[in-house]
């Protein structure tokens, strides 16, 4: 590589050189984006190399006429490493005339999954050429997002802008249909469906495939973490994962892919999952931005998946409810039309077929998270993102027979995607639902019909934290109690509530249960209670205080008594304990993939990490949390970062766990950084609402009449 010279010499040399005026192409520097180049002129003379030196958010570009030699490369990076200058350089040959769009194409509303569908040359985004050349394709002049051109614009120039984003929002809705995700995956483009996952399928991966890895040095030597043990270097290459793991649409950062396994066939797992992003979201939050955190993928993904939001969902020829937000999107690339596109899946491309019940609350978390992280207020005051919020609570919040505050789903709704018995009234759904009232609540805006959904807010956490606490808390003393119950009971008297049988009570729960501990169980309805143990759950509980201090304190307690049943050698148990046999069979309807100790079924997954180490911070049991750290950081890199284990204690890699899944690397990240620093603990909890006090039920008149009580009903109450 030629010698790198002084940024003055540079800039003569950019002033003098007649530099590609025609040709756009944007870098990204940490939160910034500079622009390169310009559209004034259309006779250029291009060079056939560039050197980019950026230095403090600074873009330096100088053209070079020859392939650069070792030697100079050595001495040109001893020059810039005085100023602390990372340098890239990029061939004439990947900026062509023919990769630019038009404005007016950019111009155009985002086209459909439906029509992307009729279009020929289908390309997937994540592969790393592709991801390069959509970078190149984009006019830097004309904004990508729907609801960006509000937030962050100058004064004189904000008119304009809200006049554009008017337009695109006035367009009528998109419509999405099953069919077209599957005509998208078998398009004239054979590649598409045979293609395989590439280790890199991000910008960072298209300089891989340039061979321009070796020219990075200050790069990694920035984002990388100070020293040189093994955890160090653990965590380096943690960070260097869900780097490459980033999904670009139009040049930016949008997401992060489920995994980047080489070998294993992609499925679904080359797409962007709500559920998935947030452990990613969350280290991109954490980390320092002198260090290389990154906020604004936070940001591109929360307006993304809004604008995803707002496409009519159809399913064969039923629509969904408007506020359902995606399970996943991908990002192709039709190359005849030279433009990018979303397909998102809400369900119809599931394994199960059925929605995702979890989405719309992880993103209301989230995008609190980001508010408390950034103190960007702007964003979550936008009309869009309060209507989208209300979107998702209104189909929550919505009347029905329910005589109960939970929320009724069905199985396969939530993180365990699959039949495993969660269908009816699932801890982990009633936890993320109770932390997204909560969140929502500290952001809605009571203008129009805001203040009618804050009250109704309002008493829906109030009942939903008295009917946990009190119906799913489960310790020795509650155990015996409904060991003992009476069936049959009738009328509001009855202690019983929900007539679960005490035969029904598996033998296992009082083996498990200890003297010392307690925990909220799985499912609760009629005539049923589910006593697996769900961490998700359990950890959320915590986190958003629907669990009161005192059972939180529990919580951890049964976690330190059955440690080796819950976290064994590779933390964490997902559920416990597993479904075997007979109940199995029923249960899951002999899911191959479901085996005992395995995947869903009672599997440990490292992701877990953040959520158990937060939980402990908040409760002040961090050695907990210590300890789990300790096993991961045992095996987990070394394995490859699977996604999940299987066996008793975790002792083996999944038998279809996918290697390099990201929410396991940024799982680890986000523990190790809690940790750390617990002053991040605020981004993903919650403090306990001393006005949420638990509902006074009506005093017992003595009045025969007035109740409508029977002589029985009468003598009971009047021995209480």
């Amino acid at each position: 590589m030629s010698t790198l010279r002084s940024p003055c010499d540079l800039l003569e040399d950019v002033k003098e050189a007649e530099v590609v005026p025609a040709l756009y192409f944007t870098l990204s520097v940490g939160d910034s984006e500079k622009e390169l180049g310009d559209s004034s002129e259309k006779e250029v003379k291009s060079p056939d190399f560039f050197i980019v030196l950026i230095h403090e958010g600074q873009c330096i570009v100088t053209p070079i006429e020859e392939q650069p030699s070792e030697t100079t490369t050595e001495k040109g990076a001893d020059d810039a490493s005085e100023k602390s200058f990372d340098f890239i350089m990029f061939e004439k040959s990947k900026f062509t005339e023919k990769s630019l769009c038009s404005q007016n194409e950019e111009e155009e509303a985002l086209e459909s999954p439906e029509e992307a569908s009729q279009t020929e040359n289908i390309k997937w985004t994540d592969n790393g050429k592709t991801s390069l050349e959509s970078n190149q394709r984009e006019s830097p002049k004309i904004s990508t997002e729907i609801f960006q051109d509000t937030v962050g614009k100058e004064e004189s120039s904000k008119s304009e802008e809200e006049n554009e984003s008017t337009d695109k929002l006035d367009k009528p809705m998109k419509t999405l249909r099953v069919q077209s995700n599957e005509n998208i995956s078998k398009s004239n483009n054979a590649n598409v469906a045979q293609m395989s996952l590439k280790p890199s399928p991000s910008v960072g991966s298209s300089l891989e495939n340039l061979e321009l890895d070796s020219l990075l040095p200050a790069v990694r030597s920035v984002d990388s973490p100070l020293g040189s043990t093994e955890n160090g270097a653990m965590l380096e290459e943690a960070w260097e994962g869900l780097q490459k793991s980033y999904v670009y649409y139009k040049g930016k950062p949008v997401g992060t892919l489920a995994a980047m396994d080489p070998i294993a066939e992609a499925l679904n797992y080359n797409q962007v999952f709500i559920r998935d992003f947030v452990p990613s979201g969350l280290a991109c939050l954490m980390r320092p931005a002198n260090a290389g955190g990154d906020p604004e993928i936070v940001k591109n993904f929360l307006l993304k998946t809004l604008h995803l939001q707002g496409w009519e969902k159809r399913i064969d020829n039923f629509t969904l409810g408007e506020g359902v937000m995606p399970a996943s999107f991908k990002v192709l690339y039709d190359s005849h039309r030279q433009k990018e596109t979303l397909v998102a899946d809400f369900g119809g491309s599931a394994i199960g077929r059925v929605a995702p019940v979890d989405s719309g609350f992880w993103w209301i978390i989230l995008l609190r998270s980001y508010t408390k992280c950034t103190h960007d207020y702007t964003l979550s005051e936008l009309p869009e993102v309060q209507k989208g919020m209300k979107l998702i609570l209104n189909l929550c919040l919505s009347d029905g027979f329910d005589t109960f505050p939970t929320l009724l789903c069905a199985d396969g709704c939530s993180m365990i995607d699959r039949r495993m018995g969660i269908y009816g009234y699932p801890i982990e759904i009633q936890a993320l639902f109770y932390f997204a009232l909560r969140s929502s609540r500290q952001m809605l805006k009571p203008e129009r019909d805001g203040k009618e959904l804050i009250e109704r807010i309002d008493k829906r956490i109030r009942a939903l934290s008295f009917h946990i606490q009190k119906y799913y808390w489960l310790d020795f003393t509650q155990l015996n109690n409904i060991y003992r119950y009476k069936t049959e009971e009738y009328s509001h008297t009855a202690v019983n509530k929900f007539n679960v049988i005490p035969e029904s009570i598996p033998d296992w729960v009082f083996d498990f249960m200890p003297l010392r501990g307690g925990y909220l169980i799985g499912n609760v309805s009629p005539a049923r209670m589910d006593f697996r143990w769900f961490l998700v759950g359990n950890c959320i509980a915590i986190l958003s205080s629907l669990a009161t201090p005192a059972q939180a304190t529990a919580i951890m307690d049964l976690i330190e008594e059955r440690w080796e049943d819950l976290i064994g050698e590779m933390p964490l148990k997902i559920v416990y304990p597993a479904l075997e046999g007979h109940e199995w069979r029923t249960v899951t309807g002999f899911d191959p993939k479901n085996t005992r100790w395995s995947y869903h079924n009672g599997g440990s997954w490292p992701v877990l990490i953040w959520l158990l180490t937060a939980a402990c911070i908040k409760t002040g049991r961090p050695q907990i949390a210590k300890r789990a750290i300790e096993l991961i950081e045992q095996r987990l890199s070394k394995d490859g970062w699977p996604e999940y284990y299987d066996g008793k204690t975790g002792r083996y890699v999944g038998k279809q766990a996918r290697k390099y899944q990201t929410w396991s690397i940024s799982g680890y990240l986000v523990a190790k950084m809690l940790i750390e620093n617990p002053a991040n603990l605020p981004i993903i909890s919650l403090e306990e609402d001393k006005r949420i006090a638990k509902p006074k039920l009506p005093a017992l008149s003595h009045s025969r009449k007035q109740l409508h009580l029977t002589d029985r009903d009468f003598h009971f109450i009047a021995h209480i």
